[in-house]
Parts: structure tokens; sequence; C-alpha cells
């Protein structure tokens, strides 16, 4: 007789805006990964939970020549130890390479990370929250069926007052996201 892995319990988050602070020229180098307040904190509370935490991020820095995988390995081997201090921890990380003209399938908002994540851990993404702070988020999470959460951090005061963030929960911050998940 063999065991059935469960299902795992999936949270995804975009990073940039939502897990560190999101910078317009880009967050190339471990010094320049600042967490927000509260955020790696929320983590370490999803992952102590029982929650599988996943990173979806556009990071067309790497197309545009501002970093290159080893900076991009670099800054998440930071978000990693700065979790495991904490008791969290990231399972995956799904990243778009691409320019924002290069017209694939990955870059938010298509859905393709998404689809990605799904054929990864083989489970639909319906009913799984997907934390961003931009429209292009929300828009990538509804079309892959998953379901969009708005934070206020990063560009998510301006993006909740599009049409795309009607109906979308909206939170402060990570933390009380987290908070309300897990209460």
């Amino acid at each position: 007789m063999t065991a059935e892995a469960a299902t795992p319990r999936l949270v995804i988050l975009d990073r940039d805006g939502v897990v560190n602070q999101d910078s317009p020229e880009f967050v190339k180098s471990p010094d320049e990964f600042l967490p927000l307040p509260g955020s790696l904190e929320a983590i370490a509370d999803l992952s102590r939970a029982g929650y599988t935490v996943v990173i979806a991020s556009n990071q067309s820095g790497l197309a545009r020549g501002l970093l290159d995988d080893d900076d991009l390995e670099e800054i998440h081997a930071k978000l990693d130890v700065l979790l495991a201090e904490l008791g969290g921890s990231i399972d995956s990380v799904f990243i778009c390479p691409h320019g924002p003209d290069d017209g694939c399938e990955c870059r938010k908002p298509a859905p393709g990370l998404f689809a990605q994540i799904a054929a990864h851990y083989g489970v639909s993404m319906d009913g799984v929250p997907a934390v961003g702070d931009s429209v292009r988020d929300l828009v990538a999470a509804r079309a892959a069926g998953a379901t969009p959460v708005l934070v206020r951090t990063g560009n998510g005061a301006d993006a909740e007052s599009a049409s795309a963030a009607a109906g979308v929960n909206t939170y402060d911050n990570l933390a009380a996201f987290v908070e309300a998940l897990l209460a």
C-alpha cells in the first residue's frame, strides 16, 4: 500500500511590493532586497500553519540586463535565510524573466506562472489565494482561477481604485491578510 501525498494548501505571493519594498529601479541585489514590515513574520506564520508558500514574480530586470540569474539567486538566498531565522520558508519561486514586450505567456497579467505552479504541485488553482499589489497580479490570478487578493503596499493603493480590484479582498499588507486567513 502506498501513501498518497496530501494536496498542499498553497498561498501564492507576488514578491516586489508584497514581500519586499518595490523599486522603480528594480531590486537588483541582496542589499536592495528590503522586506516590508511584518511580511517575513507573516510568511513564517503561514509556514507554521501548514501552508505551502510560493512566489510568482515578474522579473523583467533579467531581460533588461539589470541583474543576472546569479543575482536573483542571491536575493532569494537572502530571503530564505531571513525566513529560516523566523521558522518560515518559501517552497518555490516561479519567475517570468521576460520583458514587457516579449509576448510570453508567463508575464503577469498572463496566467502562465500560475499554470506552471498548478502543474508543479498537481493542483487546481481554484480557491488558491494569490496576493499581489498590482492590477496585473489580480488579472493573472483571476485568469488562472485563483482567488486574487490585493495588499495596499507597493503599488496596491493605486491598484485599489482600478476596476480589476472590484470585489477583491483588500488588506493593508501581507501581515493583515495572513492574520485574516489564519483567524
